[in-house]
């Protein structure tokens, strides 16, 4: 691969499921069905920690492949690229629907029941590190893009996730659901990444994992905190001495900072501590200068969306993006940015980029907003979705009858699910 080769992201596309419910709303449900005080006082505390206020869930017709290829159809339809010219669609997810097959390869038939047909002569796989994974598939298409340099080729990643925790437990507090699509080219347009000097840090622990045939994941919070805050330091350190710096030159050169954020206030303290270590900032300091760089509206979003896992930093990087451009306008270009991936069990890729000539286009004809369109949501509805996992083919028939007139037009559903198990998906046009 020739050392001045440019690789990168140019597009972000973001689809977040319609239903959405204020937590507040499942709070009071949990502390009417128990001991009331005890658990209520839980989980309002767990409001406080995290700093997040509803949460985004699927219909109980959606899944990680219908969302995935909604976020890819958005991007598609921007026609942005050649749609003959691509070469990867790979997924990063942990809730995939098969142990086999991947959901990009779902993610092909699926848009070819919407009239996307994708070229045959494609790489199809799937990445996994919990939320990690997603990263992992960009720095893998992103790596082999530039090792060929192919002019006009091009590779989509599709992270897409549902996460869900048990009832009455503070985890339950921070799930979500949503998905991201980000094309990724060679000279690309909005984020020219840096793999050389990635820096990483994996380890063995058990912070967050779903067993096999778990629905619902297991988390050890002010563990998992530790592993987060412990893994972007050892990574940091790991990007600095790749790049010949110091963590202190890392985090003063860097223009913005794009984390992952299962919800805000987790990112915030990882950022409040390492400023505090290597650049020995006081509080007030560290807030005057994470404003400055447009931190906090990086991770906003997920105060109402919830934890969507491998597409949560991707998310906050559009937001921060969007927020980045309106203040600055086309001097955003050039602009360094460090993005930090965390995923649990455990893995960190911290790695550095530069805002590409050609993102003031990009950037401007997002409308980030309209993922907010959303349909309030009842206890009722959230209850319903907590317990339309798991169904058999028969029950799942009888579920999707009773909602089908839910499924809007251009919207991709789960069809059936066959005796032997395996998923058929189907598209609601505008003439359906």
């Amino acid at each position: 691969m020739s050392t001045d080769v440019k690789v990168g992201i140019s597009d972000i596309a973001i689809y977040l499921p319609r239903l959405k419910i204020d937590l507040e709303t499942i709070i009071k449900k949990r502390a009417s069905e128990s001991d009331g005080k005890i658990l209520e006082k839980v989980l309002k505390r767990a409001l406080e920690k995290t700093g997040v206020l509803s949460m985004h869930f699927p219909e109980s017709w959606e899944d990680s492949v219908t969302m995935a290829a909604q976020a890819a159809l958005k991007l598609i339809n921007r026609k942005r690229f050649n749609l003959k010219a691509l070469r990867y669609l790979v997924s990063g997810t942990e809730t995939t629907v098969d142990y086999s097959k991947p959901l990009s390869s779902y993610v092909i038939g699926i848009l070819k029941k919407a009239g996307i047909s994708l070229p045959q002569s494609i790489s199809t796989f799937q990445t996994q590190h919990a939320c990690a994974g997603g990263t992992v598939a960009l720095m893998a298409i992103s790596a082999l893009l530039g090792f060929t340099q192919s002019s006009g080729e091009s590779g989509i990643v599709l992270c897409s996730d549902i996460a869900r925790y048990g009832k009455y437990t503070s985890a339950e507090m921070t799930q979500g659901a949503g998905a991201i699509a980000l094309l990724t080219e060679t000279d690309p347009k909005l984020i020219e990444l840096d793999l050389k000097t990635a820096g990483y840090s994996s380890k063995d622990v058990d912070d967050f994992f779903r067993p096999l045939g778990s629905e619902i994941a297991k988390v050890k919070g002010g563990f998992s905190v530790r592993c987060y805050m412990e893994a972007m330091d050892s990574a940091l350190v790991d990007l600095s001495s790749r790049s010949g710096k110091t963590p202190k030159e890392m985090l003063t050169s860097a223009d913005m900072y794009a984390l992952h954020v299962p919800y805000p206030k987790l990112p915030t303290n990882t950022m409040e501590y390492l400023l505090g270590k290597y650049v020995e900032m006081d509080k007030e300091a560290i807030e005057k200068i994470l404003k400055e760089k447009g931190f906090y509206e990086m991770t906003a979003p997920a105060s109402k969306s919830g934890n969507i896992y491998t597409g949560s930093m991707f998310m906050s990087l559009a937001f921060l993006l969007k927020n980045r451009y309106n203040q600055l306008g086309n001097a955003i270009v050039g602009k360094k940015i460090l993005m930090g991936s965390y995923g649990s069990g455990n893995t960190m890729v911290f790695m550095s980029g530069i805002i590409a000539p050609s993102a003031p286009e990009v950037i401007k004809n997002w409308d980030l907003e309209e993922i907010w369109d959303h349909q309030k949501s009842t206890i009722q509805d959230y209850e319903s979705w907590i317990e339309s996992n798991g169904k058999t083919s028969e029950q799942y028939a009888s579920l999707l009858e009773s909602k089908r007139s839910s499924i809007q037009p251009d919207m991709f559903f789960l069809d059936r699910i066959r005796e032997d198990g395996y998923r058929e998906y189907s598209y609601s046009s505008q003439h359906s």
